[in-house]
């Protein structure tokens, strides 16, 4: 479905400490996504979990290398607030940011009703978004990006979103999209949420995939990591 390969991604840097002032933030990382996996991939912060999102999103192009997705095939990244603007009500932003992750128009005024019900944020829906608490625009943004329906779903660290209870649903209601043939690419930090939900996993350090396989013995890595 996706594949990386021998991708690296660098930018210049005016500290002296870094070789001929570039910054790696991937180095060669070479992967491929199957059909109907959900494959975690985890890391400290800092290593590059986001940037490889990006990449394979088009969000952003790699210095060297190649970032293929299988044609005909279409992917999405499902990240909290994408193209949210405070100045518009929640209901406006919901409607531009299912448009920005690939609905119609027309599909994405169909889920404005859903997207308020799992939100729960009532007559706030019809706020902007400035008037928001943290926890209000988390589930703004998480419920939004739900109603993505692509061949490849991205998912960057999403399921730590509101307080307990709604993470819960949150979680509970993401298992359930991920079930069944989707295929999903998921960072986390949350041993957890890998162990639970991954069929594979990936970890990251330094810019380099160091472990790919088996969600425990990949967790194992992890562990030796921190």
């Amino acid at each position: 479905m996706l594949e990386l390969d021998q991708v690296c991604l660098s930018y210049q840097s005016r500290r002296q400490s870094f070789d001929h002032g570039s910054h790696h933030v991937l180095n060669r990382v070479s992967l491929q996504v199957y059909e109907g996996e959900t494959l975690g991939i985890i890391g400290r912060n800092g290593v590059g979990k986001t940037t490889m999102l990006r990449l394979m999103a088009g969000i952003l192009a790699p210095t060297s290398g190649s970032v293929r997705q299988h044609p005909g095939k279409s992917s999405a990244l499902l990240t909290i607030g994408l193209g949210f603007r405070p100045d518009l009500s929640g209901r406006d932003n919901a409607m531009l940011a299912a448009m920005l992750q690939g609905a119609t128009a027309r599909q994405a005024r169909s889920y404005l009703e859903e997207i308020k019900a799992f939100s729960e944020l009532g007559d706030s829906f019809e706020e902007r978004v400035k008037t928001y608490s943290a926890g209000m625009l988390a589930r703004l943004g998480f419920t939004t990006a739900l109603m993505t329906h692509v061949d490849v779903l991205l998912i960057d660290e999403v399921l730590s979103v509101g307080d307990t209870r709604f993470r819960e649903k949150a979680q509970k209601a993401m298992i359930e999209r991920i079930t069944g043939d989707q295929t999903v690419v998921f960072v986390s930090h949350m041993e957890g949420q890998v162990r639970d939900i991954c069929s594979r996993a990936v970890c990251i350090d330094a810019g380099s995939i160091v472990a790919d396989g088996e969600p425990e013995a990949v967790l194992k890595t992890y562990r030796d990591l921190c």
